[in-house]
């Protein structure tokens, strides 16, 4: 019978060594906490954020090195990426949730949630898909993952119009950058969350005209009964950014607590 220890039946395919990982918005949340995990993983981390405050809380993580970027901007976009050397893993990691339904969405919130959730992907993965092409042919494979939602295509929320919009077009670009470059052995997927325990949540919490039951609201559209932690999401990140999902590409994989059930 085989040993279903991991580090045995995985063999190395779940490490991240050898490889570089780029991670945006990794000064909080699920950024950070996946930097923190690539880093243990073996792998050399870029984390990047707008907030070069926050940034500070990784530093001194062995694997770790952090670096301003708005990722609205292409031409800080662009210069990081001929600064850096080729990458082996992309996590497109920033994003906004815009509150309310269409009838609250003015131009410029619908502008700015296109521009930051959708546009600065495109922007992110135009710069940097070169190299990761670059170290596919090289090392095998290369990863892209891809922030999306299960506020997308894959369920309408109440009051998501723009975030679920946004979020719907991230998965259909993941899936057009995962065709075009399928033989090339560099993959693309999407992680899909539930609702994660992060400070931009407590933060709408916090926002709420009674945040004590708007709490509650976000955990009772769980049916496991809790919100995520952003440990919940982390061990999906790594699989997806590591040899271990050699064979996955072009994929939504939700991480929900079952709300897509």
């Amino acid at each position: 019978m085989a040993n279903w220890r991991g580090d045995v039946i995985m063999g190395t395919d779940m490490t991240l060594s050898n490889k570089t990982i780029l991670i945006t918005a990794a000064g909080q949340g699920i950024g950070a906490a996946s930097a923190r995990a690539c880093a243990a993983a073996g792998a050399r981390v870029i984390a990047t954020d707008i907030n070069g405050d926050l940034l500070t809380n990784l530093s001194g993580v062995h694997g770790i090195e952090t670096r301003v970027l708005d990722v609205t901007d292409v031409a800080a976009i662009d210069a990081l990426a001929a600064d850096l050397p080729d990458l082996d893993g992309l996590f497109n990691c920033a994003g906004v949730v815009h509150h309310g339904s269409i009838l609250a969405l003015d131009d410029a919130a619908w502008e700015f949630s296109v521009n930051l959730n959708v546009t600065s992907m495109v922007r992110m993965c135009r710069a940097f898909v070169p190299g990761l092409l670059r170290r596919a042919d090289s090392e095998g494979t290369a990863s892209i993952l891809n922030m999306a939602s299960m506020a997308s295509s894959e369920k309408g929320f109440k009051d998501r119009t723009a975030y679920g919009a946004t979020k719907a077009a991230v998965i259909g670009l993941t899936k057009a950058i995962a065709a075009d470059f399928v033989t090339q052995n560099l993959r693309c997927n999407a992680l899909c969350p539930g609702t994660v325990d992060t400070p931009a949540l407590q933060g709408r919490i916090a926002g709420a005209p009674d945040p004590v039951q708007a709490e509650k609201d976000f955990i009772a559209r769980q049916p496991m009964g809790r919100l995520a932690t952003v440990d919940d999401l982390t061990p999906t990140v790594v699989h997806l950014l590591s040899d271990g999902s050699s064979f996955m590409t072009g994929q939504t994989v939700l991480v929900d607590g079952g709300v897509t059930i």
